[in-house]
């Protein structure tokens, strides 16, 4: 067995021996072997590093068709020059989210070491784990298993040992972290009150931006609403406040199932190999490898001079 697949299994087995069992959720599967195979592999998805440009002539309305790797803008590149003025720490990103973004699969195995993930033919991403080294394994006190944006936003559900009085998650996390960049994955907690959803990111977004750090917006991977209502909305938010968009229900629309298990909500799970043709069919593989793209992309792009 290759030493990545070996520490991943390891590493999977401590973790579903100590996570807190949910009656809601559906197990993650500790093996791959009944996923679908298939030879192809997303055409979506970059192989060298390079700073995207805006397409033209695409509307949020046609999210669907937006590229998956982020596009930096020139009001991205401002935001990240003046949380530097700011004194926001450069090589540090925040979590903000849901379960997709607090769980130990998301990112988590780039903190461990290389034993933990295997780069395959993207080598060129070896210089952003090393850059954001601290920020991967991270528990962050605004991004947890069940958080809408009105819990984030809620001081009453801030960590208490670590908060002060009066701060919500996020504005804690901030302060706590003083991030250049945030991450931010949410959505399929409200796809029944998308209003709610789409004030709660507003103000997320309205604070992030006062205090200088770049949002990196994601769309969601399920489509429990039925319309894909939420993910337009993030997708025409992002396109509002002209910040970076990494559109990761595209990337896994190829895969088997379109990268979903059987409840249509929770993602398929796949080692972090990126050169395990296995692996690749599962959601959480590209989930990770996508997210790494698009963290180096808008790193890139708002240090690049166009």
């Amino acid at each position: 067995m290759q030493p990545v697949r070996l520490f991943a299994s390891i590493f999977l087995t401590f973790l579903l021996a100590t996570c807190e069992p949910q009656a809601t959720r559906t197990p993650i599967p500790s093996s791959l072997s009944t996923a679908p195979i298939t030879t192809s592999q997303p055409e979506i998805i970059r192989t060298v590093t390079e700073v995207p440009v805006t397409p033209q002539g695409i509307s949020c309305g046609e999210w669907q068709s937006l590229p998956v790797i982020p596009t930096v803008s020139e009001t991205a590149r401002e935001l990240y020059q003046r949380g530097q003025a700011d004194g926001n720490h450069p090589n540090s990103f925040s979590k903000v989210g849901d379960g997709e973004i607090s769980t130990q699969w998301f990112f988590t195995a780039f903190e461990l070491g290389a034993r933990y993930y295997d780069l395959g033919p993207y080598q060129n991403l070896y210089s952003v784990i090393e850059y954001f080294a601290g920020s991967f394994g991270r528990s962050g006190v605004a991004a947890k298993r069940g958080f809408k944006t009105d819990r984030i936003l809620d001081p009453t559900l801030s960590d208490s040992t670590v908060c002060e009085s009066g701060e919500s998650p996020l504005t804690c996390e901030l302060r706590l972290q003083r991030p250049a960049f945030a991450v931010l994955s949410l959505g399929t907690n409200q796809v029944w009150q998308p209003e709610e959803f789409e004030t709660g990111m507003r103000q997320i977004l309205d604070i992030l931006i006062t205090k200088s750090i770049v949002p990196i917006l994601s769309t969601k991977g399920d489509n429990l609403e039925g319309d894909h209502r939420i993910n337009r909305t993030i997708a025409c938010l992002a396109q509002e406040y002209d910040v970076p968009l990494w559109n990761f229900w595209s990337a896994i629309q190829p895969l088997p199932n379109h990268g979903l298990q059987p409840d249509l909500e929770h993602l398929t799970y796949g080692i972090t190999d990126f050169d395990d043709t296995h692996a690749m069919q599962s959601a959480w593989t590209i989930r990770n490898l996508t997210a790494l793209q698009a963290l180096d992309a808008v790193w890139r792009g708002v240090t690049t001079q166009p």
